[in-house]
């Protein structure tokens, strides 16, 4: 189940959305949170992005 940003967890590989004007949009690869903003898991490079939502990486939709 998606979470809002504000409480998302740091040093955990998570999956990320954003919004945009065509709506909700999952990024396609784990990100984590770092005291110096996103970064992709699998790299450690930062990334610029604004998130709206996380959700555990590998956690599927309920309804899915």
């Amino acid at each position: 189940m998606w979470q809002t940003i504000l409480n998302a967890p740091f040093f955990h590989s998570l999956e990320l959305a954003v919004l945009d004007e065509d709506g909700m949009h999952a990024l396609v690869f784990p990100c984590r949170r770092a005291v110096d903003g996103w970064k992709d898991a699998t790299t450690g490079y930062l990334v610029d992005v604004e998130p709206t939502h996380w959700r555990l990486w590998g956690e599927q939709d309920e309804d899915a």
